[in-house]
This record gives C-alpha cells, sequence and structure tokens, in this order.
C-alpha cells in the first residue's frame, strides 16, 4: 500500500471522513478538523509510521498533501 493510500485511511479513520472526499489538495479546514482532531492523528500516523513530527512542523502541514510529502521524506 502507498503511503498516500495509508495516510488517506487513518485521515478517515480519524477525523470519520468518507475516504473518497480525500484528495492531496484537501486541507483539515476543509473536512472541519479541530486541534484536537489533529493531535489524535498526529498520534496515530506517528505510531503507523514509526516517527515523531514536531510541533513546528505540523504548524506547517495544511493539507492531505502536505502530510504524505512529509512521511515519504522521512521513511
Amino acid at each position: 500500500m502507498s503511503v498516500e493510500n495509508k495516510v488517506k485511511g487513518i485521515i478517515a479513520d480519524q477525523l470519520e471522513v468518507g475516504i473518497d472526499k480525500l484528495t492531496l489538495d484537501t486541507t483539515f479546514e476543509d473536512i472541519d478538523a479541530d486541534s484536537l482532531d489533529i493531535v489524535e492523528l498526529v498520534m496515530a500516523l506517528e505510531e503507523e509510521f514509526d516517527l515523531e513530527i514536531s510541533d513546528q512542523e505540523i504548524e506547517n502541514i495544511k493539507t492531505v498533501g502536505d502530510v504524505v510529502r512529509y512521511i515519504e521524506s522521512k521513511v
């Protein structure tokens, strides 16, 4: 499974949104994710990909594509 598909699956599960609604351009604002949702999502991503995402890096992540590119650069 590609990083993109894994990330979309995790986002869909964590934020209870249809995976078909997620594109690389989808922002977390588009899917009504609040700060708690983002924290929980980051924890799930860190666990799935065995990495640590700093608070500073989280601030630069605005879209699903940002998440995918970030993880691809770390794994």
